[in-house]
């Protein structure tokens, strides 16, 4: 694979996203309390694009640092009904660097191989980190169990951002099975959480800097408050239903919502049940300097990157099949 082979089609290249704007319903129910609740910034639009073979919804890549900042892209893959025997739908080889490239499925399985010699299935529920660091390659495509029986496949990459001084960390893969993530019940919803920590609840995934990311179900006509640090990002995308946020403002499917940081709670209100993932961790306030699959801190540290890949430092594509 030469350089122009992974970047073309490239994740996070030339990314655009549309403000839309903020929609307001007749009536909700606000929750905790209001001095402390955080206000919508804006409300994105996603697109719809496809990379290598994949059909994916894309909420934003590169772009909108200020509020989504330790993540830096993020795509719903899927959701997609597979026959069996289908040729694997994916993405072939390609290299990463400077970022960790996260996978959670929601349905459906996938086949995750790499030059750092790992080779597994992922299936509902379980969540990978790919820390790149210095570099490395993978390949992703549907996962055996959808080959054999068919079925849906549906689930998310978001990557998250490696802070200036892990840019050229050691690469290394993580899988973390479903039972291994906490589940919050309360009143009303239902929260599984990916990464950081929810109601005493702790997953076991590691990061370089703090985040969190939450998978969190409200049933209809139900209310829930979520405490965040002040000072972090946070960002909440809807994967079916519909939000009720702070001041009447109303998030649909396929949107995401940026929150203003300042304030330690935030407030969902769904009228109907609703799935959505909540997002977010401390700003890293640095540079991103990104090409393709490279994610820096300046184009010194992409040429390197570049480098590195040409002279087969970050592994052989050809055997990451």
């Amino acid at each position: 694979m030469n350089r122009k082979e992974f970047i073309k089609g490239s994740a996070i290249l030339g990314a655009t996203m549309v403000a839309n704007p903020i929609s307001l319903v007749s009536c909700g129910m606000i929750v905790g309390d209001g001095s402390k609740s955080r206000d919508v910034i804006r409300v994105l639009n996603t697109t719809r694009e496809q990379v290598g073979t994949l059909p994916i919804i894309r909420a934003f890549a590169g772009d909108q640092n200020d509020y989504v900042s330790p993540f830096v892209l993020f795509d719903e893959f899927g959701p997609v009904d597979i026959n069996s025997g289908d040729d694997p739908l994916g993405v072939s080889a390609h290299p990463h660097a400077g970022v960790t490239p996260t996978t959670y499925f929601m349905a459906g399985s996938g086949h995750h191989k790499d030059s750092l010699n790992y080779d597994f299935q992922i299936e509902k529920g379980e969540f990978m980190m790919f820390s790149s660091g210095r570099g490395a390659i993978h390949m992703e495509e549907t996962g055996q169990s959808l080959y054999d029986a068919g079925g849906l496949y549906h689930g998310f990459q978001i990557w998250l951002n490696n802070p200036a001084k892990d840019k050229f960390a050691a690469p290394q893969t993580f899988m973390h099975k479903a039972e291994a993530l906490p589940v919050v019940t309360g009143k009303g919803y239902t929260a599984k959480v990916v990464l950081g920590e929810l109601f005493e609840k702790k997953s076991p995934a590691v990061t370089f800097s703090p985040a969190f990311y939450y998978d969190i179900t409200i049933q209809a006509e139900s209310k829930l408050t979520i405490p965040v640090d002040a000072l972090h990002n946070a960002f909440a995308y809807v994967i079916c239903g519909k939000l009720e946020l702070k001041d009447q403002k109303e998030v649909n499917q396929y949107q995401l919502a940026l929150f203003e940081r300042g304030k330690e709670e935030i407030d969902l209100y769904a009228k109907e049940e609703t799935n959505l993932l909540l997002l977010g961790g401390l700003p890293l306030n640095e540079v991103v300097y990104s090409y393709g699959p490279f994610v820096m801190n300046n184009e010194e540290q992409i040429r390197q990157c570049i480098t590195n890949y040409n002279a087969g430092k970050m592994g052989d594509p050809r055997l990451v099949r």
